[in-house]
């Protein structure tokens, strides 16, 4: 299984570029489209279960490795936990990302690595020539270079390291099928937590986060600020190349469509949204409240693999009732969002 950060529907728009200074730009596209498009089979609802943790639960155990522009997995290591920093900017942003993942969910959540057992993280740099993409295979986190026209190198943007990876803690535990709503609730629980993970390594309150995703990642010849934007879903780039960020902000702009699984991407900009409006409303930093009640329901028993967007409304409702009670400020936020964004049952 293998989710990437780029959608497949913009990937295909720059491979249709034809105009000539923009040969690399739609080449690179192509190509990593090519190379993506066989990988992406649909997500079963199947719980992956851990083996015996290789390390002790609680410690960090990261592994890189340089594939050096080819697209064999996994290369070859060039930085194990505790080495000093390397000459090569690429590895050494891996590293550092994997580390403040593992930080947020052991800080905030007590959660023993990605499984909660303990899983050493591990990650691949330079996949591929100028390979416009980032991915979670399943075992490990890829990065490609970019294009160096659109796309910068993946490892730049602390919330995509956060996005990918946070799809294995969905992988252990609630599996959420990768199509249509749930697929689309899968994507954008990555987003929540990438963005938290960005939040909580720089220590930014919710009003102080840009709730951007990928903002690292366009170059300066992008009119866009970043891949996704959590506060506005939308907005995120309106660009000649890239075209209009697509997402909807409510339900009743929900994007009916084939493409993207089910528009995985597109759609998850509704519960961004509600996310976004339970961070706002309590303030703070948003990993304590707004991310334990995500965090509690995607690890809880209640979320079947097909789930819909009121069935995660509904189940973040009961996260927050649980935790916080009926009638806290926390409970009443979550049940506005969701209404904001037209998600009632």
């Amino acid at each position: 299984m293998r989710c990437t950060i780029v959608p497949p529907y913009l990937l295909a728009r720059l491979s249709r570029l034809d105009a000539a200074d923009l040969e690399t730009v739609a080449t690179a596209a192509h190509e990593t489209l090519m190379k993506t498009e066989p990988l992406r089979a649909t997500r079963q609802g199947v719980i992956a279960h851990p083996a015996a943790p290789a390390n002790a639960v609680g410690e960090l155990r990261r592994t890189i490795s340089d594939a050096g522009g080819r697209q064999v997995l996994p290369g070859v290591v060039v930085r194990s936990e505790g080495a000093a920093p390397t000459s090569d900017a690429a590895v050494d942003e891996a590293y550092e990302g994997l580390g403040a993942t593992h930080a947020l969910f052991a800080d905030a959540y007590q959660r023993a690595s990605i499984d909660d057992r303990g899983l050493g993280l591990d990650a691949t740099v330079h996949y591929g020539t100028q390979y416009d993409n980032a991915f979670w295979d399943g075992e490990r986190m890829v990065f490609g270079d970019g294009d160096g026209e659109v796309f910068c190198r993946f490892t730049l943007s602390l919330s995509v390291i956060g996005h990918e990876l946070s799809h294995g803690v969905t992988q252990y535990s609630s599996a959420l099928e990768y199509s249509g709503q749930s697929g689309a609730l899968n994507e954008s629980v990555s987003d929540v937590f990438g963005a938290l993970v960005e939040q909580h390594s720089r220590q930014q309150t919710a009003a102080e986060a840009s709730w951007l995703i990928g903002e690292e990642l366009f170059t300066d010849m992008v009119e866009g600020a970043a891949l996704r934007s959590m506060k506005a879903p939308g907005t995120a780039y309106d660009d000649d190349i890239l075209g209009r960020d697509p997402q909807p902000a409510h339900m009743r702009d929900f994007v009916e469509t084939r493409d993207d699984n089910g528009g995985v991407h597109i759609n998850s900009g509704i519960p961004n949204r509600a996310f976004f409006l339970v961070a706002e409303s309590l303030g703070g930093h948003a990993w304590q409240q707004a991310g334990q009640i995500w965090y509690d329901t995607i690890t809880g028993d209640g979320l079947a693999p097909r789930a819909s967007f009121i069935d995660f409304a509904r189940a973040t409702g009961r996260a927050a009732h649980r935790r916080f009670g009926d009638g806290s400020a926390e409970h009443d936020a979550v049940e506005r969002a969701w209404a904001s964004v037209g998600v009632t049952s």
